[in-house]
């Protein structure tokens, strides 16, 4: 779990450290927020920099700490992402058609929760902890408000790899077991608003 977090810190610090402080300047900085993730009480906030004429780099950053209901059927999906992203942008960053490679990775602990398709029955009755690290590709667009606010909506498919440990219910420590499970599908979906520097 130590290594995994090093390991997220160190793509992050290498994603910002490649962008000068000195090309910081007009429509090369864009500070975000996921409106989607808000509405799931996550909040999160994005850092996206120019670093060519077609080309951005972004780091996402989101923190669920909430807990809903009380009880033994306590619901809850608490977690921490981090989301770094290369972008490709067709005509000029922060305006129009992009596509995008995305890594992320972080932790949870979620306890009678539906997954959506069916997918992972077993949250719905168990506790489960642990972390998860994947990547994907991504396409989105980017419309532009006003000088200082543009919109973007973005999608994303990929892989993940699961580590867990599954516990009897949301407040018992019994454990059951541990393993872990591999996603394919859907890895991203945003309708963001951004603000321009």
């Amino acid at each position: 779990m130590k290594r995994m977090k090093t390991a997220l810190l160190a793509v992050c610090s290498i994603l910002l450290a490649t962008i000068s402080p000195s090309d910081c300047h007009a429509q090369q900085v864009a500070l975000k927020t996921n409106l989607l993730y808000d509405a799931t009480t996550t909040p999160n906030l994005g850092l996206e920099m120019g670093v060519g004429k077609k080309h951005s780099m972004q780091v996402f950053y989101g923190l669920n700490p909430f807990k809903f209901n009380h009880g033994a059927d306590r619901k809850y999906l608490k977690h921490w992402i981090v989301n770094p992203e290369y972008r490709y942008w067709f005509c000029h960053r922060f305006n129009g058609s992009f596509v995008g490679v995305h890594a992320f990775g972080g932790e949870y602990s979620a306890s009678n929760i539906k997954m959506p398709l069916g997918w992972w029955k077993e949250l719905r009755d168990h506790r489960f902890e642990g972390w998860y690290i994947g990547a994907g590709v991504s396409y989105g667009y980017q419309w532009v408000l006003s000088q200082h606010f543009n919109f973007e909506a973005a999608i994303g498919f990929g892989a993940a790899y699961i580590n867990y440990e599954k516990f009897k219910c949301a407040n018992c420590q019994y454990k059951e077991g541990s393993g872990d499970k591999t996603y394919v599908g859907p890895t991203k979906a945003a309708l963001s608003l951004v603000y321009m520097f």
